[in-house]
Protein backbone atom coordinates (compact mmCIF):
# COMPACT_ATOMS: atom_id res chain seq x y z
CA UNK A 1 0.00 0.00 0.00
CA UNK A 2 3.13 1.96 0.48
CA UNK A 3 3.45 1.89 -3.49
CA UNK A 4 0.02 3.46 -4.08
CA UNK A 5 0.54 6.06 -1.60
CA UNK A 6 4.11 7.21 -3.29
CA UNK A 7 2.29 7.21 -6.42
CA UNK A 8 -0.76 8.81 -5.59
CA UNK A 9 0.96 11.84 -3.60
CA UNK A 10 3.72 12.18 -6.44
CA UNK A 11 1.29 12.25 -9.11
CA UNK A 12 -0.55 14.81 -7.60
CA UNK A 13 2.39 16.87 -6.96
CA UNK A 14 3.54 16.94 -10.34
CA UNK A 15 -0.14 18.01 -11.49
CA UNK A 16 0.22 20.90 -8.87
CA UNK A 17 3.49 22.14 -9.63
CA UNK A 18 2.83 22.14 -13.20
CA UNK A 19 -0.62 23.51 -12.77
CA UNK A 20 -2.31 21.24 -15.56
CA UNK A 21 -5.54 21.18 -13.62
CA UNK A 22 -7.03 23.01 -11.07
CA UNK A 23 -4.64 22.29 -7.98
CA UNK A 24 -8.09 21.66 -5.68
CA UNK A 25 -9.11 19.25 -7.65
CA UNK A 26 -5.93 17.51 -7.63
CA UNK A 27 -5.70 17.16 -3.90
CA UNK A 28 -8.91 16.24 -3.77
CA UNK A 29 -9.20 13.29 -6.85
CA UNK A 30 -5.59 12.15 -4.53
CA UNK A 31 -7.99 11.73 -1.48
CA UNK A 32 -10.31 10.12 -3.11
CA UNK A 33 -8.29 7.43 -4.59
CA UNK A 34 -6.29 6.81 -1.55
CA UNK A 35 -9.88 5.94 0.23
CA UNK A 36 -11.20 3.74 -3.02
CA UNK A 37 -7.58 2.31 -2.80
CA UNK A 38 -8.26 1.48 0.25
CA UNK A 39 -4.83 2.71 1.64
CA UNK A 40 -6.60 4.87 4.37
CA UNK A 41 -9.81 4.49 5.93
CA UNK A 42 -12.94 6.82 7.10
CA UNK A 43 -11.69 6.68 10.75
CA UNK A 44 -7.98 7.77 9.48
CA UNK A 45 -9.58 10.36 7.37
CA UNK A 46 -12.12 12.36 10.29
CA UNK A 47 -11.06 10.88 13.52
CA UNK A 48 -6.82 10.00 13.50
CA UNK A 49 -4.40 13.32 14.85
CA UNK A 50 -1.72 11.53 12.83
CA UNK A 51 -3.20 10.51 9.25
CA UNK A 52 -6.55 12.33 9.28
CA UNK A 53 -7.87 16.28 7.99
CA UNK A 54 -6.20 18.61 10.42
CA UNK A 55 -9.79 19.77 12.01
CA UNK A 56 -7.89 22.54 14.22
CA UNK A 57 -6.51 24.21 10.79
CA UNK A 58 -9.02 23.83 8.84
CA UNK A 59 -11.40 25.49 11.33
CA UNK A 60 -8.84 28.08 12.68
CA UNK A 61 -9.21 29.37 8.55
CA UNK A 62 -12.57 29.01 8.81
CA UNK A 63 -12.97 31.39 11.50
CA UNK A 64 -10.61 33.44 10.90
CA UNK A 65 -11.63 34.03 7.35
CA UNK A 66 -14.97 34.97 8.51
CA UNK A 67 -13.64 37.93 10.85
CA UNK A 68 -11.73 39.09 7.85
CA UNK A 69 -14.43 39.24 5.91
CA UNK A 70 -16.40 41.49 8.88
CA UNK A 71 -13.94 43.48 9.40
CA UNK A 72 -13.51 44.34 5.50
CA UNK A 73 -17.21 45.73 5.80
CA UNK A 74 -15.86 48.53 7.98
CA UNK A 75 -12.90 49.93 5.70
CA UNK A 76 -10.23 49.59 8.73
CA UNK A 77 -8.28 48.04 5.45
CA UNK A 78 -8.38 50.76 3.62
CA UNK A 79 -7.32 52.95 6.15
CA UNK A 80 -4.20 50.55 7.06
CA UNK A 81 -3.37 50.47 3.38
CA UNK A 82 -3.24 54.55 3.00
CA UNK A 83 -1.34 54.73 6.01
CA UNK A 84 0.94 52.46 4.99
CA UNK A 85 2.07 54.17 2.06
CA UNK A 86 1.79 57.88 3.46
CA UNK A 87 4.21 56.43 6.07
CA UNK A 88 6.34 54.84 3.12
CA UNK A 89 6.09 57.86 0.80
CA UNK A 90 4.77 55.44 -1.66
CA UNK A 91 7.97 53.46 -1.97
CA UNK A 92 6.84 50.15 -3.13
CA UNK A 93 10.35 49.01 -1.57
CA UNK A 94 9.76 50.76 1.91
CA UNK A 95 6.14 49.21 1.87
CA UNK A 96 7.41 45.69 1.41
CA UNK A 97 9.92 46.27 4.15
CA UNK A 98 7.08 47.60 6.45
CA UNK A 99 4.48 44.78 5.78
CA UNK A 100 7.10 42.17 5.99
CA UNK A 101 8.22 43.41 9.39
CA UNK A 102 4.65 43.28 10.37
CA UNK A 103 4.22 39.96 8.87
CA UNK A 104 7.11 38.24 10.95
CA UNK A 105 5.79 40.59 13.90
CA UNK A 106 2.38 38.98 14.05
CA UNK A 107 3.54 35.58 12.87
CA UNK A 108 5.35 35.78 16.12
CA UNK A 109 2.73 36.62 18.55
CA UNK A 110 -0.31 34.54 16.85
CA UNK A 111 0.14 31.93 14.52
CA UNK A 112 1.57 32.66 10.56
CA UNK A 113 -1.81 32.09 9.00
CA UNK A 114 -3.95 34.51 11.08
CA UNK A 115 -1.29 37.14 10.08
CA UNK A 116 -1.32 36.64 6.60
CA UNK A 117 -4.94 36.40 6.47
CA UNK A 118 -4.92 39.70 8.34
CA UNK A 119 -2.14 42.07 6.30
CA UNK A 120 -2.88 40.06 3.14
CA UNK A 121 -6.09 42.76 2.27
CA UNK A 122 -3.89 45.60 3.41
CA UNK A 123 -1.34 44.49 0.71
CA UNK A 124 -4.49 44.07 -2.12
CA UNK A 125 -5.31 47.63 -1.62
CA UNK A 126 -1.96 49.46 -0.89
CA UNK A 127 -1.07 47.67 -4.31
CA UNK A 128 -4.55 48.91 -5.82
CA UNK A 129 -3.87 51.90 -5.00
CA UNK A 130 -0.07 52.36 -6.24
CA UNK A 131 -1.20 50.71 -9.33
CA UNK A 132 1.64 47.58 -8.83
CA UNK A 133 1.70 43.68 -8.86
CA UNK A 134 0.78 42.69 -5.79
CA UNK A 135 2.35 39.24 -6.75
CA UNK A 136 5.57 39.47 -4.80
CA UNK A 137 3.98 41.45 -2.01
CA UNK A 138 2.47 38.63 -1.14
CA UNK A 139 5.25 36.28 -1.46
CA UNK A 140 7.07 38.33 0.45
CA UNK A 141 5.01 38.16 3.61
CA UNK A 142 4.75 34.05 3.57
CA UNK A 143 8.48 34.06 3.87
CA UNK A 144 8.05 36.40 6.37
CA UNK A 145 5.36 34.80 8.31
CA UNK A 146 7.16 31.67 8.31
CA UNK A 147 10.22 32.96 9.27
CA UNK A 148 9.03 35.15 12.21
CA UNK A 149 6.70 32.25 13.01
CA UNK A 150 9.98 30.06 13.75
CA UNK A 151 11.02 32.52 16.52
CA UNK A 152 8.60 31.39 19.18
CA UNK A 153 6.33 27.93 20.24
CA UNK A 154 2.94 29.78 18.72
CA UNK A 155 4.16 30.80 15.58
CA UNK A 156 3.87 28.36 13.74
CA UNK A 157 1.89 24.71 14.34
CA UNK A 158 4.82 22.54 14.51
CA UNK A 159 6.61 23.76 17.12
CA UNK A 160 3.72 23.02 18.94
CA UNK A 161 3.65 19.68 18.04
CA UNK A 162 8.00 19.54 19.13
CA UNK A 163 7.24 21.44 21.94
CA UNK A 164 5.16 19.06 23.56
CA UNK A 165 7.24 16.42 22.43
CA UNK A 166 10.10 17.71 23.86
CA UNK A 167 8.85 18.96 26.97
CA UNK A 168 10.18 22.88 25.74
CA UNK A 169 8.58 25.77 27.23
CA UNK A 170 7.84 29.11 25.38
CA UNK A 171 10.91 30.88 26.85
CA UNK A 172 13.13 27.90 25.52
CA UNK A 173 11.97 28.95 22.22
CA UNK A 174 13.35 32.97 23.05
CA UNK A 175 16.71 31.81 24.09
CA UNK A 176 17.44 29.10 21.60
CA UNK A 177 15.21 30.12 18.01
CA UNK A 178 14.15 33.71 18.52
CA UNK A 179 18.54 35.21 17.64
CA UNK A 180 18.56 33.44 13.88
CA UNK A 181 15.28 33.84 13.48
CA UNK A 182 15.86 37.64 13.98
CA UNK A 183 19.10 37.37 11.55
CA UNK A 184 16.91 34.97 8.96
CA UNK A 185 14.40 38.05 8.77
CA UNK A 186 17.34 40.92 8.48
CA UNK A 187 19.11 38.74 5.75
CA UNK A 188 15.95 38.31 4.23
CA UNK A 189 15.09 42.22 4.28
CA UNK A 190 18.41 42.92 2.77
CA UNK A 191 17.59 40.09 -0.48
CA UNK A 192 14.06 41.36 -1.65
CA UNK A 193 15.55 43.77 -3.50
CA UNK A 194 17.05 40.95 -5.07
CA UNK A 195 14.44 38.41 -5.06
CA UNK A 196 11.55 41.02 -6.57
CA UNK A 197 13.29 42.60 -9.40
CA UNK A 198 10.98 45.04 -11.33
CA UNK A 199 8.97 45.14 -8.65
CA UNK A 200 9.49 48.25 -7.34
CA UNK A 201 8.14 50.64 -9.95
CA UNK A 202 5.65 53.05 -9.48
CA UNK A 203 4.00 55.88 -11.42
CA UNK A 204 5.16 58.99 -9.69
CA UNK A 205 1.34 60.47 -10.09
CA UNK A 206 0.34 57.21 -8.30
CA UNK A 207 2.50 58.25 -5.34
CA UNK A 208 1.14 61.92 -5.48
CA UNK A 209 -2.51 60.91 -5.42
CA UNK A 210 -1.88 58.50 -2.38
CA UNK A 211 -0.24 61.19 -0.70
CA UNK A 212 -2.96 63.58 -0.85
CA UNK A 213 -5.86 60.93 0.16
CA UNK A 214 -7.30 61.29 3.88
CA UNK A 215 -7.14 57.71 5.59
CA UNK A 216 -10.02 58.53 8.00
CA UNK A 217 -12.28 58.71 5.16
CA UNK A 218 -11.96 55.16 4.51
CA UNK A 219 -13.75 54.18 7.59
CA UNK A 220 -17.14 53.24 6.85
CA UNK A 221 -18.62 52.05 9.95
CA UNK A 222 -16.78 53.19 13.19
CA UNK A 223 -19.52 51.12 15.62
CA UNK A 224 -18.66 48.25 14.20
CA UNK A 225 -14.77 48.84 14.21
CA UNK A 226 -15.27 48.91 17.51
CA UNK A 227 -17.36 45.83 18.27
CA UNK A 228 -14.45 44.49 15.28
CA UNK A 229 -11.66 45.56 17.25
CA UNK A 230 -13.03 44.12 21.25
CA UNK A 231 -13.54 40.71 19.44
CA UNK A 232 -10.49 40.65 17.41
CA UNK A 233 -8.52 41.76 20.73
CA UNK A 234 -10.48 39.00 22.96
CA UNK A 235 -9.43 36.23 19.89
CA UNK A 236 -5.57 37.69 20.13
CA UNK A 237 -5.74 37.02 23.65
CA UNK A 238 -7.19 33.43 23.53
CA UNK A 239 -4.44 32.83 20.96
CA UNK A 240 -1.62 33.53 23.32
CA UNK A 241 -3.09 32.56 26.50
CA UNK A 242 -4.52 28.91 24.65
CA UNK A 243 -2.20 26.82 26.60
CA UNK A 244 -3.65 27.77 30.15
CA UNK A 245 -6.67 28.28 28.65
CA UNK A 246 -6.56 25.01 27.66
CA UNK A 247 -9.10 25.52 24.49
CA UNK A 248 -7.20 25.08 20.90
CA UNK A 249 -6.99 28.13 18.87
CA UNK A 250 -9.50 26.94 16.23
CA UNK A 251 -11.89 26.92 18.75
CA UNK A 252 -11.48 30.44 19.79
CA UNK A 253 -11.44 31.71 16.23
CA UNK A 254 -14.90 30.23 15.53
CA UNK A 255 -16.34 31.38 18.72
CA UNK A 256 -15.05 34.94 17.78
CA UNK A 257 -16.46 34.46 14.48
CA UNK A 258 -19.88 33.43 15.57
CA UNK A 259 -19.60 36.24 18.28
CA UNK A 260 -19.00 38.81 15.63
CA UNK A 261 -21.69 37.32 13.22
CA UNK A 262 -24.06 37.72 15.80
CA UNK A 263 -23.36 41.33 16.73
CA UNK A 264 -22.72 42.80 13.70
CA UNK A 265 -25.93 42.17 12.41
CA UNK A 266 -24.47 41.50 8.75
CA UNK A 267 -25.68 39.42 5.46
CA UNK A 268 -24.64 36.03 5.47
CA UNK A 269 -23.53 37.19 1.88
CA UNK A 270 -20.86 39.64 3.44
CA UNK A 271 -19.79 37.59 6.46
CA UNK A 272 -18.96 34.86 4.00
CA UNK A 273 -17.73 37.07 1.30
CA UNK A 274 -13.58 36.31 2.36
CA UNK A 275 -14.26 32.83 3.20
CA UNK A 276 -11.76 30.69 0.53
CA UNK A 277 -13.22 27.53 -0.04
CA UNK A 278 -11.25 26.28 -2.37
CA UNK A 279 -8.20 26.29 -0.16
CA UNK A 280 -10.33 24.92 2.68
CA UNK A 281 -11.16 22.26 0.53
CA UNK A 282 -7.79 21.60 -1.08
CA UNK A 283 -6.34 21.37 2.61
CA UNK A 284 -8.46 18.87 3.03
CA UNK A 285 -7.32 16.90 -0.23
CA UNK A 286 -3.66 17.19 1.03
CA UNK A 287 -3.93 16.45 4.97
CA UNK A 288 -5.59 13.23 3.31
CA UNK A 289 -2.71 12.30 0.91
CA UNK A 290 -0.03 12.89 3.69
CA UNK A 291 -2.63 10.93 5.87
CA UNK A 292 -1.86 8.08 3.92
CA UNK A 293 1.94 8.16 3.38
CA UNK A 294 2.15 8.54 7.41
CA UNK A 295 -0.51 5.91 7.60
CA UNK A 296 1.86 3.01 5.48
CA UNK A 297 5.04 4.43 6.78
CA UNK A 298 6.76 6.29 4.15
CA UNK A 299 7.33 9.60 6.20
CA UNK A 300 8.74 7.35 9.13
CA UNK A 301 11.11 5.20 6.86
CA UNK A 302 12.35 8.53 5.29
CA UNK A 303 12.95 10.37 8.99
CA UNK A 304 14.55 6.83 9.96
CA UNK A 305 16.82 6.68 6.93
CA UNK A 306 17.75 10.58 7.72
CA UNK A 307 19.10 9.39 11.06
CA UNK A 308 20.42 6.13 10.43
CA UNK A 309 23.75 7.11 8.39
CA UNK A 310 24.54 9.34 11.01
CA UNK A 311 26.42 6.72 13.12
CA UNK A 312 25.34 8.50 16.41
CA UNK A 313 27.58 11.41 15.47
CA UNK A 314 26.34 14.72 17.36
CA UNK A 315 27.22 17.30 14.71
CA UNK A 316 26.18 14.98 11.91
CA UNK A 317 23.40 14.05 13.47
CA UNK A 318 22.15 17.62 14.00
CA UNK A 319 22.94 18.53 10.24
CA UNK A 320 21.11 15.37 8.99
CA UNK A 321 18.30 16.29 11.06
CA UNK A 322 18.09 19.70 9.76
CA UNK A 323 18.77 19.43 6.24
CA UNK A 324 16.51 16.48 5.73
CA UNK A 325 13.71 18.72 7.94
CA UNK A 326 14.33 21.24 5.54
CA UNK A 327 13.80 19.31 2.42
CA UNK A 328 11.11 17.25 3.50
CA UNK A 329 9.21 19.55 4.88
CA UNK A 330 9.00 21.60 2.32
CA UNK A 331 7.66 18.70 -0.16
CA UNK A 332 5.31 17.27 2.43
CA UNK A 333 3.31 19.73 4.35
CA UNK A 334 5.40 20.55 7.87
CA UNK A 335 2.30 19.34 10.50
CA UNK A 336 2.61 16.01 9.88
CA UNK A 337 6.81 15.76 9.53
CA UNK A 338 6.84 17.34 12.93
CA UNK A 339 4.36 14.42 14.43
CA UNK A 340 6.60 11.72 12.95
CA UNK A 341 9.76 13.29 13.48
CA UNK A 342 9.47 14.34 16.79
CA UNK A 343 9.34 10.61 18.40
CA UNK A 344 12.38 9.88 16.46
CA UNK A 345 14.30 12.76 17.76
CA UNK A 346 13.35 11.98 21.05
CA UNK A 347 14.77 8.64 20.73
CA UNK A 348 18.00 9.93 19.53
CA UNK A 349 18.66 12.36 22.25
CA UNK A 350 19.48 10.02 25.36
CA UNK A 351 22.55 8.38 22.96
CA UNK A 352 23.63 11.66 22.29
CA UNK A 353 27.15 12.96 23.97
CA UNK A 354 25.88 15.64 26.99
CA UNK A 355 22.43 17.98 27.26
CA UNK A 356 23.32 20.56 25.18
CA UNK A 357 24.37 18.34 22.35
CA UNK A 358 20.91 16.33 22.79
CA UNK A 359 18.75 19.27 22.96
CA UNK A 360 20.45 20.82 20.16
CA UNK A 361 18.45 18.15 17.80
CA UNK A 362 15.28 19.52 19.10
CA UNK A 363 16.25 23.11 17.35
CA UNK A 364 17.79 21.62 14.05
CA UNK A 365 13.99 19.88 13.97
CA UNK A 366 12.54 22.81 14.68
CA UNK A 367 14.73 25.50 12.32
CA UNK A 368 14.27 22.64 9.44
CA UNK A 369 10.57 22.10 9.77
CA UNK A 370 9.12 25.11 10.01
CA UNK A 371 11.98 27.26 7.57
CA UNK A 372 11.91 24.66 5.43
CA UNK A 373 8.06 25.35 4.54
CA UNK A 374 9.27 28.44 2.52
CA UNK A 375 10.51 25.58 -0.17
CA UNK A 376 7.51 25.31 -1.96
CA UNK A 377 3.75 26.55 -2.60
CA UNK A 378 2.47 23.71 -0.42
CA UNK A 379 5.34 23.73 2.13
CA UNK A 380 3.05 25.06 5.06
CA UNK A 381 -0.35 26.67 5.45
CA UNK A 382 0.35 30.61 5.14
CA UNK A 383 1.57 29.55 1.87
CA UNK A 384 -1.33 27.90 0.26
CA UNK A 385 -3.71 30.65 2.25
CA UNK A 386 -1.38 33.39 0.36
CA UNK A 387 -1.91 31.17 -3.25
CA UNK A 388 -6.00 31.33 -2.89
CA UNK A 389 -5.60 34.98 -1.61
CA UNK A 390 -3.76 36.21 -4.89
CA UNK A 391 -6.08 33.77 -6.92
CA UNK A 392 -9.43 35.30 -6.03
CA UNK A 393 -7.47 38.54 -6.35
CA UNK A 394 -7.11 38.08 -10.19
CA UNK A 395 -2.59 37.73 -9.44
CA UNK A 396 -2.49 33.97 -9.26
CA UNK A 397 1.03 33.53 -8.03
CA UNK A 398 1.88 30.01 -9.86
CA UNK A 399 3.60 27.07 -7.54
CA UNK A 400 6.94 27.28 -10.33
CA UNK A 401 7.19 31.15 -9.77
CA UNK A 402 6.97 30.68 -5.57
CA UNK A 403 9.20 27.35 -5.57
CA UNK A 404 11.73 29.75 -7.79
CA UNK A 405 11.87 32.46 -4.82
CA UNK A 406 11.11 30.06 -2.11
CA UNK A 407 14.37 27.94 -2.94
CA UNK A 408 16.24 30.85 -2.77
CA UNK A 409 15.03 31.92 0.45
CA UNK A 410 15.09 27.98 1.95
CA UNK A 411 18.54 27.82 1.07
CA UNK A 412 20.06 30.79 2.79
CA UNK A 413 17.76 30.24 5.79
CA UNK A 414 19.82 26.22 5.88
CA UNK A 415 23.02 27.73 5.40
CA UNK A 416 22.39 30.57 8.24
CA UNK A 417 20.83 28.01 10.75
CA UNK A 418 23.68 25.23 10.02
CA UNK A 419 26.00 27.87 11.07
CA UNK A 420 24.03 28.99 13.94
CA UNK A 421 23.73 25.47 15.37
CA UNK A 422 27.81 24.45 14.55
CA UNK A 423 28.62 27.77 16.49
CA UNK A 424 26.49 28.17 19.26
CA UNK A 425 26.46 24.13 20.18
CA UNK A 426 29.30 22.69 19.05
CA UNK A 427 32.21 25.18 19.43
CA UNK A 428 31.22 27.77 21.48
CA UNK A 429 28.81 25.35 23.75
Amino acid sequence: MSVFAVVVFVGAYLLIATERLPKTAVALAGAAIVITLPVIDSDDVFYSHATGIDWDVIFLLLGMMIIVSVLRQTGVFEYTAIWAAKRARGSPLRIMILLVLVTAFGSALLDNVTTVLLIAPVTLLVCDRLDIGPAPFLMAEAFASNIGGTATLIGDPPSIVIASRGGLSFNDFLIHVAPIAILILAVFIAMLPLLFPGAFEVDPERVADVMTLEEREAIRDPRLLIKCGAVLLAVLTGFVAHSALHTAPSLVAMLGAGILIVISGLEHADYLSGVEWETLLFFAGLFVMVGALVKTGVVDQLARLAVEVTGGQPLLTTMTILVASFVISGVVNNVPYAATMAPIVAQLIPSMQGHVHGQVLWWALVLGTDLGGNLTAVGASANVVILGIAKRADSPISFAEFTRKGIVVTLVSAVLSAAYLWLRYFVFA
